[in-house]
């Protein structure tokens, strides 16, 4: 059963995007099939699948506001190893337009039915604001993953984020879930960073993954060669950390779907007082 997944922060810089198409990559290297879907108009994670944004004739704009089909419309990251629904500047307009349309909560789930079946995960790179491209992403999604930083304006972030999530799941997707949270560009040398990391460990329990993103020049390098950074340097600390990620998150998807084991009686069975 297909997994979608929407991954956001309304807060920049907080490697959302490099998580987005690395996780992508690595889960595709444990023979999942993924679906990349770049709904941010920067088209960077598009950029960063080893697309280019700009000779595009087809992107995320024809899925929302026109009646392409998304077969169409799909991109076969090769060097990446996943599909990708890709994106550039047009999904601004399209952010816009959508504001004219009854279904504009839900435009993006019902456009990507047709193809949700194809795939293990979805992953959605939502832009960089909680705006009506976002709200769609979340209303589509079961869950939301949210990578952060480790500093001081993170916690704040992430609370505004969580209301929203909460009013979306009152209003439209009542199923949606939190996936988990994310660090990334962590230095242990920072004791702010260690701080800051064990207050989300303690207010969110074992929805704070055990892996953690490493600060590292390779992960920053990979976007500029067009592809994630398995296929950049697979030795890299930037590499080891994301395919222990997907690791970990189907490691985890596989116990959240495990039938409840029964319950083996506490009495006295076959003995007589």
């Amino acid at each position: 059963m297909s997994r979608i997944i929407a991954i956001t922060n309304q807060k920049g810089g907080v490697g959302k995007t490099t998580t987005c198409v690395n996780l992508a990559a690595s889960l595709a290297a444990t023979r999942r099939r993924v679906l990349l879907v770049d709904l941010d108009p920067q088209g960077n994670a598009t950029m960063g699948s080893g697309v280019d944004k700009y000779e595009l004739e087809l992107s995320g704009y024809h899925l929302l506001l026109e009646e392409t089909p998304v077969e169409d419309i799909l991109v076969d990251a090769q060097v990446a190893g996943y599909h990708l629904l890709p994106a550039n500047a047009d999904l601004t307009a399209a952010e816009v337009q959508l504001m004219q349309r009854d279904d504009r909560e839900t435009r993006l789930g019902s456009r990507l039915q047709p193809v949700v079946g194809n795939y293990d995960y979805i992953l959605i790179d939502c832009p960089p604001s909680l705006n009506m491209l976002t709200l769609n992403a979340l209303t589509a999604a079961n869950a939301v993953f949210i990578p952060i930083q480790c500093e001081y304006y993170a916690l704040e972030g992430l609370s505004a984020l969580l209301e929203t999530v909460e009013q979306v799941r009152a209003a439209v997707n009542p199923g949606l879930e939190i996936e988990g949270l994310l660090r990334t560009m962590f230095d242990a040398r920072n004791n702010l960073a260690n701080q800051v990391s064990e207050q989300l460990v303690q207010h969110f329990g074992d929805k704070v993954y055990r892996t953690i993103i490493p600060r590292n020049i390779r992960l920053a390098e990979a976007p500029s060669h067009g592809a994630p950074i398995l296929h950049y340097d697979r030795a890299s600390r930037g590499a080891i950390a994301y395919l222990a990620l997907a690791a970990e998150m189907v490691r985890r998807r596989q116990q959240a779907e495990q039938p409840p084991q029964p319950v083996a009686d506490a009495g006295y069975a076959g003995q007589t007082p």
